[in-house]
């Protein structure tokens, strides 16, 4: 029950505030039209304060761990070429796709320790992000992440159906820490993880990531890749 509670009452991010007072303004405004829309209001503001939920996570730190960078269901797991504007070649790279609903925690964490090199925002449609076009017909904000040993990470922030803004925080240039902030996006969505050429991906379509903590491959390991058992 306790373990419920925390996983509730946890900080806002900052970036909701607005949101969360225009939603309760608008409960108070229905409230005053008729009683019964204004519950309905104030189910809305919970959801918007729950939506912008920033909850700390512990991340596991070894050289080598790629991290999830959002909450969510695994998409998809699959060859893929990566966006030009990431500059990462035209030949097919590991991806994973992990997809974000309206309740899941929106808040994005860098994948790995590293630099980035690479920061792109491409205009574009608001398509369901659970569709596999969307990685290249939506709006999305692309990073290029560059390990110690010269490899790249790709980490693509997708707009979805219900999305309607990107929040990225980072230029080229800055150090990146696996598991920090790295941004946000409104409302419901999509974040794609290029791996570097021959890493096997460590997660199965349909398993639930964790941003920050959920391992998706392990650059070091020889491992092959894993497939899910529904039970």
């Amino acid at each position: 029950m306790f373990e419920s509670i925390r996983n509730v009452l946890v900080p806002i991010h900052p970036e909701g505030r607005r949101f969360i007072a225009m939603f309760a303004a608008g409960a108070l405004v229905l409230f005053l039209i008729w009683a019964p829309l204004g519950w309905i209001g104030v189910i809305l503001t919970l959801w918007c304060a729950y939506f912008f939920r920033d909850p700390e996570r512990f991340t596991p730190i070894r050289e080598g761990l790629v991290i999830s960078p959002a909450d969510g269901m695994v998409q998809s797991v699959t060859p893929a070429v990566p966006p030009p504007d990431l500059d990462l070649g035209t030949a097919p790279l590991p991806r994973i796709s992990v997809f974000m609903n309206v309740f899941d925690v929106h808040v994005n964490r860098s994948p790995v320790n590293g630099t980035v090199e690479v920061r792109a925002y491409t205009p574009g449609a608001f398509l369901n992000a659970a569709l596999d076009k969307a990685s290249e017909e939506n709006e999305r904000m692309a990073l290029s992440i560059r390990l110690a040993d010269g490899r790249r990470i790709g980490c693509v922030q997708i707009a979805g159906l219900v999305a309607r803004r990107i929040l990225c925080w980072v230029v080229p240039g800055r150090k990146l820490d696996a598991g920090e902030r790295f941004g946000l996006i409104r409302f419901g969505s999509r974040v794609d993880i290029y791996l570097p050429e021959g890493v096997v991906p460590l997660v199965s379509v349909g398993q639930r990531a964790v941003a920050g903590e959920t391992v998706l491959a392990d650059l070091l390991s020889s491992e092959p890749q894993r497939i899910a058992m529904g039970q």
